[in-house]
């Protein structure tokens, strides 16, 4: 048996202000950092040690992975990032606030990009303030890679030869794996690891801040699954990661 941990990064800035995010690089709101911090606590009380944490090349992925491994007392362990683990490029909604843009192009078509397995955004022009071509990150990375926009078919395809690359040798070593990613990426994961069909991942919710562990076969097929923390806690979480899909949604109801 070897473990996987999956981290959502804390809240973010834009996930506090409402604007589709993608590649555009923002940090951690308070809140998100005291939730990172605490999942190293949880990592820690559980006995889960990681031995090499991935990551993405964002700063809210990078934050979240160093908080975590700090409280835990695993700030030492070797650390690798790579841009497929990114968040999904969301195109020309980037930087949109999510209320405005639902009340511009209607429910139907919102839920299209929002919420479809194979629906992308329209394309970020190339004149866009949020455009990272320029990011340092991402200098001398093909063009053919870059992504203009995605759906989450397509962080799948772009996810899974970092898994088979990188992440999976890692697990085959023996090694305690922990990704610190975003909710696309790690939805991207969880469809792989767990099979979970087309439909019914667009509906899955991951808390952020909450370490979700599995237990693997040395074939990598998932033996066991559970997430860390106070079971009430994480009910809490799972409710707090609904009402924040909804509000992701335009709803002007919801709980944030």
């Amino acid at each position: 048996m070897t473990t996987l941990v999956l981290l959502r990064h804390g809240q973010s800035a834009w996930n506090l202000d409402n604007r589709f995010t993608g590649w555009w690089d923002v940090d951690l709101s308070p809140q998100g950092e005291a939730e990172a911090t605490q999942a190293g606590v949880l990592l820690s009380e559980a006995g889960v040690f990681p031995d090499v944490v991935h990551t993405s090349v964002l700063s809210r992925a990078v934050r979240t992975a160093n908080l975590a491994l700090e409280s835990a007392g695993r700030s030492w362990i070797p650390v690798r990032r790579h841009w497929r683990l990114n968040e999904r490029h969301y195109g020309g909604l980037t930087g949109l606030d999510k209320v405005q843009t639902r009340e511009r192009f209607g429910d139907e078509q919102f839920r299209a990009w929002r919420r479809s397995y194979d629906t992308p955004p329209p394309a970020m022009e190339p004149s866009s303030p949020w455009s990272v071509h320029a990011d340092p990150r991402y200098a001398g990375l093909p063009a053919s890679v870059m992504p203009t926009t995605e759906c989450l078919a397509d962080v799948v395809a772009r996810w899974l030869p970092y898994w088979q690359d990188a992440i999976a040798p890692d697990l085959l070593a023996g090694k305690v794996v922990l990704v610190a990613a975003h909710g696309n990426s790690l939805r991207a994961m969880i469809k792989h690891l767990e099979g979970i069909s087309d439909t019914e991942i667009t509906d899955l919710e991951i808390p952020t801040g909450v370490p979700i562990v599995y237990e693997m076969s040395p074939g990598l097929h998932v033996e066991a699954k559970r997430q860390l923390g106070d079971p009430a806690a994480v009910a809490a979480a799972a409710v707090a990661a609904a009402a924040d899909a909804l509000r992701r949604q335009g709803e002007r109801n919801a709980s944030p």
